[in-house]
């Protein structure tokens, strides 16, 4: 029997190609995982025709080929799968994948993102016309008796069906290459997009041959002899680690497929498998990288899919913020292929595995920290940037995180949270009855005000990553009675508020006197002096900004919403230790002696801080020379 058919797509707006066209062009690589995605639901779906018993023919090697032929501008894809009749063909072809054509017209004529289009309304075929001025099919479906069949069309609403020459089960698509998108006929790009979406579905992706060497025998001298053969080149690899049992892996194997996503990068800390089909399908595997402290460079290396189609790698709605810095693979079916930001934002599923990431990751460090402390503090200085960022993210992994979260102090010791408090309450708490930690987010600058601290036998934290300023907000807010202080914020003396009082050895009038000495030696705008009775051994001039003022600015210059402290002038305190041997020397001194010895240790404080520079800095050092 002849097959000889003319007719129209079914659908009420005849404009529907040009408008693929404009929608798609931004992004009109995906026909290529479109067409292949459709090639290996072919073949998946005779496959289980066949172990249900439905088919029985021989299934075959399941196999989909791409191949480009430059002189005649075409790009096939073809398949050993299910096929289709003629009468197939005029359903899924013509009417299915136009069912929604005008619905699709009128919703997206402001469309930006070709993936918020396709596969919505069955356009994945169709995604064919952005590269192609005309498509043809050539298909011999699996059922007894069938006659091959050929579809045509031009990128009209035309199209023809004539018998076919195809005298295998499958499907050919062939696409002639318009002329604007002659660069989808090079071979290496073809690759580039084959490796982006197919490099791990189910079925094998075979994409023409390439060279390999093989051991064949060895020479005279005993070595071993390698052979150049042409081999298939299978782009992917079908079976990869997130779709296997983790008891059936080793390290070895997660380490493999880690160098295999990311070359060049540095061995991951560790990994979490995830696979969980209740409430939803979620399978894929986690690595935890060591991180930069630009660690804002390192987003966009979690990759998403959908039964091992690539869809994305960006994963903000899936992912919890935090957890943006992991690398990996995340698969869900429940996914749809064509994903919207919108889609996402607003899809139960994605809150759904949102939530069991974040509970699985703090899962694994929990289990981490109680299996092997040592291990676990040895990476801390890597994992404590992800650690801090979900506690202040999330309060539901604050909740479980706070058990295995730790401080460090200068001598390179670290505590857990309740440790800590343990540790330093019996010293560090004020009149108040509030414990006050202390910490640094500096050591080396900041190191005169830590010897100060342990003078007193102060414990100093160091808090020094670009998350701290906003972890120790959230510690504030969270630890009762606890508050937190840089080690320069204060002479040590007044970090801590005691009840006992030193006492003054200066009078009122030389107090008086010394303001008055100190006020004129001043040239920086926004110093308040102090004169304050501290131990004879502490410096002579310490300048401090308050607490709270500092941190203020700091967020401010970390945008974080307080713009307003950014604004301000900076004010120090200069506090002038009456009960030092100099403030007495400088009482008894007159004239430019006395005046020049204020000045040194206003300058020895400024520099104390790293805010001695320029020309003050310069006369500083003149002075210096002077008084030697």
């Amino acid at each position: 029997m002849s097959i000889q058919e003319k007719g129209n797509i079914s659908i009420h707006t005849e404009n529907i190609f040009p408008i693929i066209k404009k929608f798609l062009y931004s992004d009109n690589e995906i026909f290529l995982r479109e067409l292949v995605s459709n090639a290996v639901d072919a073949v998946q779906k005779i496959k289980r025709l066949g172990s249900l018993g439905q088919f029985n023919g021989e299934v075959g090697q399941p196999l989909v080929q791409v191949a480009v032929d430059k002189e005649a501008k075409t790009i096939t894809i073809s398949d050993n799968g299910l096929g289709m009749t003629a009468e197939e063909i005029k359903k899924y072809i013509n009417q299915v994948a136009f069912s929604g054509a005008s619905e699709f017209v009128e919703k997206f004529k402001d469309a930006k993102d070709a993936n918020e289009i396709i596969g919505k309304f069955g356009l994945g075929f169709y995604s064919a016309f952005m590269v192609a001025d005309l498509v043809e099919i050539q298909t011999l479906s699996y059922q007894d008796g069938s006659e091959p069949a050929r579809w045509v069309c031009d990128g009209s609403t035309e199209f023809e069906i004539t018998e076919g020459t195809k005298t295998t089960r499958g499907t050919d698509i062939i696409l002639h290459v318009n002329k604007d998108s002659e660069e989808f006929l090079e071979e290496s790009k073809l690759q580039e997009i084959l490796d982006k979406y197919a490099k791990f579905l189910p079925v094998p992706i075979k994409f023409g041959t390439k060279t390999q060497s093989i051991e064949d025998g060895v020479d005279e001298e005993g070595k071993a002899k390698y052979n150049d053969v042409e081999v298939d080149n299978i782009i992917n690899t079908t079976n990869p680690i997130w779709t296997k049992a983790p008891a059936d892996l080793s390290d070895e194997d997660y380490l493999n497929f880690y160098r295999e996503l990311y070359p060049f990068s540095e061995e991951p800390l560790f990994w979490i498998h995830l696979n969980v089909d209740y409430p939803f399908n979620l399978t894929g595997v986690l690595y935890f990288p060591k991180l930069k402290n630009d660690f804002e460079m390192q987003r966009n290396k979690i990759k998403l899919y959908s039964r091992q189609v690539f869809i994305t790698d960006e994963v903000k709605d899936i992912v919890p913020e935090f957890l943006m810095l992991l690398h990996g693979v995340i698969d869900s079916p429940d996914i749809p292929l064509n994903v919207s930001r919108s889609f996402l934002q607003a899809d139960s599923n994605v809150k759904k595995i949102n939530n069991y990431i974040t509970k699985k990751v703090a899962d694994k460090l929990a289990e981490l920290f109680a299996k092997d402390r040592k291990a676990y503090e040895d990476k801390w200085k890597d994992i404590g940037i992800f650690v801090k960022y979900g506690m202040i993210s999330e309060e539901k992994f604050y909740d479980k995180a706070k058990d295995f979260a730790l401080l460090g102090n200068t001598k390179n010791e670290l505590f857990t949270l309740p440790e800590y408090k343990e540790k330093v309450a019996p010293l560090q708490t004020d009149k108040n009855g509030s414990v006050v930690y202390l910490y640094t987010n500096d050591a080396s600058k900041q190191d005169a005000f830590i010897q100060s601290a342990n003078k007193k036998d102060y414990d100093v934290l160091v808090l020094d990553s670009p998350i701290d300023n906003h972890f120790i907000n959230q510690l504030e807010q969270k630890l009762e009675k606890t508050s937190i202080k840089r080690v320069d914020s204060s002479v040590a003396d007044k970090l801590i508020e005691k009840d006992e009082v030193n006492e003054h050895v200066l009078s009122e009038d030389q107090v008086k006197e010394v303001t008055e000495i100190f006020q004129k030696a001043i040239t920086k705008p926004g110093m308040q002096v102090e004169i304050v009775a501290l131990n004879p051994d502490e410096l002579p001039v310490t300048i401090t900004m308050d607490e709270f003022m500092r941190r203020m600015k700091d967020m401010a210059a970390m945008g974080g919403g307080m713009g307003f402290y950014g604004q301000m002038p900076d004010s120090y305190k200069v506090a002038i230790n009456g009960n030092h041997k100099l403030v007495s020397k400088i009482l008894k001194a007159e004239g430019e002696e006395q005046s020049n010895l204020a000045k040194q240790a206003v300058d020895l404080a400024l520099l104390a801080q790293g805010m001695l520079t320029g020309a003050e800095l310069t006369a500083f050092v003149s002075r210096s020379v002077e008084l030697i």
